[in-house]
């Protein structure tokens, strides 16, 4: 009998997905990429109840902010 072996691979899990082209990859979504950064938490407090007064998330006032922004 012979023992199949799992192996623990590293990196991220997004990385390892396929290529491969289907339907959905085919459709009008953009690629979207990872933002990640530190802030002090009296700033994150503050952008959560603003968010919250807003009826958004912290993500949509980020990306609305983003849109503003001008492109040189």
């Amino acid at each position: 009998m012979s023992k199949s072996v799992l192996s623990l691979k590293a990196g991220r899990p997004s990385a390892r997905k396929s290529k491969e082209v289907t339907l959905a990859s085919l459709s009008d979504e953009k690629e979207q990429k990872r933002v990640n950064f530190f802030i002090d938490s009296d700033l994150h407090t503050k952008l959560k109840i603003y968010a919250a007064q807003q009826g958004k998330s912290i993500k949509d006032i980020l990306t609305d902010y983003i849109k503003t922004l001008p492109f040189n």
